[in-house]
């Protein structure tokens, strides 16, 4: 069995919340996530692009970056970069042959003890590979929740969560005060966090997590004013103010109001890293707001005459964000490819979605926790006349039904969903 069926195979394990297996994994292979510094990112919707948006400043400013995120939409190495671009096939190979190794020592050790998930070897890979790079700065994003989350063993130089948020709600609690808890549990003592503007019950959680841990707490919404006005092509125009410099007007990168808010955030991170003594500039920051790339969201992709606009929306406030986006550039309506894992709160996605759809398609990317496609159909005829719901489980036919209404069209409600739409136009566009 090749290293990479060996690491398929561990994919079918549950999720497993807890550090104890991780711990002795960074043991085994001689702690590789402490060879460079950190800079760990939670949240429920925005850490992507915030990671997105430190990374590309702290590389303008030519440091040799690593990033971690994580799931993959398309390829396996895009969730470990190097200087922006992922590495190569031979180099995870590696890297998952050395964590291999040390699983199976451990397993010979005890074979009692429970097998490593799928994030845990993928998590203990990017430490690896980072570490053999000798990058100056790595960027980790959480994969899920915070406190128990595999990257969680690192010490990092920075912590920040972008934001809290209904979204797994089975591991990670059904209310805002138990969800910041759980991302609250990447605070480190005295390690200083960086938060987003956060609801009531969700920040006093995190502000009771920093005074008990003495990790100095930054709020984004205090520290940096934004000003933002639309551009007309989906993006943002903005100006953004601390104490220490101002930036722009500069037009963001990444598409999306909500972006403004990301914004601000990676503004007061990179000039916290500016101050513990990180070299970044004026203007390597500004390149990291106007220069970042982050696939999947928001993502228009031409094929010919014809275009999609892909975003990973996976979640209630997810689908609100790209509802509001739709508001501004596709008021009255556009064909939508929904398709939703089956452990998400899938109807107030519908309902936040439903007033642009024109019509909605309904599909299911590949995956044994994708909803059915016929499932969510019934769903949408609660908001939706049965003319405006089409229910296709196909995704490449329900791309074509959808682009038969117009020549642009959305795909949402999925990474699994946007990575399998990106991998089939990029087959089309050859």
């Amino acid at each position: 069995m090749t290293d990479r069926e060996w690491l398929a195979r561990l994919e079918w394990f549950c999720i497993k919340l807890g550090l104890d297996t991780m711990g002795e994994l960074t043991a085994a292979l001689g702690h590789p996530e402490r060879a460079y510094p950190v800079v760990h990112v939670a949240g429920t919707n925005g850490k992507g692009s915030v990671v997105a948006m430190i990374e590309r400043a702290l590389r303008a400013a030519n440091l040799r970056t690593g990033r971690y995120t994580s799931p993959h939409l398309v390829h396996l190495e895009e969730r470990f970069a190097v200087d922006g671009r992922p590495v190569e096939p031979a180099e995870l190979d590696e890297a998952l042959a050395v964590v291999r190794r040390a699983v199976d020592a451990r397993a010979s050790a005890d074979p009692e003890l429970p097998p490593p998930t799928y994030f845990e070897v993928t998590t203990a890979a990017a430490f690896e590979i980072l570490r053999r790079h000798h990058v100056d700065v790595a960027v980790i994003e959480v994969g899920l929740g915070g406190r128990f989350d595999a990257t969680n063993v690192v010490l990092p130089m920075l912590s920040v969560i972008t934001s809290v948020d209904f979204d797994h709600e089975a591991h990670l609690g059904t209310t805002l005060a138990e969800i910041a808890g759980e991302k609250a549990g990447i605070i480190k003592p005295g390690v200083p966090v960086v938060a987003g503007s956060l609801a009531s019950d969700a920040l006093t959680v995190v502000e009771q997590t920093a005074t008990r841990l003495a990790a100095p707490l930054h709020q984004s919404a205090r520290e940096c004013a934004a000003q933002a006005w639309p551009t007309g092509d989906g993006r943002q125009e903005a100006r953004f103010e601390t104490s220490r410099a101002c930036y722009g007007p500069l037009t963001l990168s990444l598409r999306g109001a909500h972006q403004v808010h990301n914004a601000a955030v990676a503004v007061v991170a990179l000039e916290h890293l500016a101050a513990a003594g990180i070299p970044l500039e004026r203007d390597a920051i500004v390149t990291g707001l106007t220069d970042a790339e982050w696939p999947g969201r928001l993502q228009r992709v031409a094929v010919g005459e014809r275009a999609v606009l892909v975003d990973g929306a996976h979640n209630p406030s997810g689908a609100r964000a790209l509802a509001a986006y739709l508001h501004e550039t596709h008021a009255s309506g556009v064909p939508i490819v929904f398709g939703v894992m089956a452990d998400k709160a899938i109807d107030p996605m519908i309902e936040a979605l439903a007033p642009f759809a024109r019509p909605l398609v309904l599909t299911a990317a590949r995956g044994r926790r994708a909803t059915l496609a016929a499932d969510l159909a019934s769903r949408a005829m609660r908001v939706l006349p049965p003319e405006q719901v089409i229910a296709e489980p196909d995704v490449g036919r329900a791309l074509e039904i959808a682009w038969r209404h117009a020549p642009e069209i959305v795909v949402a409600g999925s990474l699994y969903l946007a990575g399998e739409v990106l991998a089939r136009l990029a087959s089309m566009d050859r």
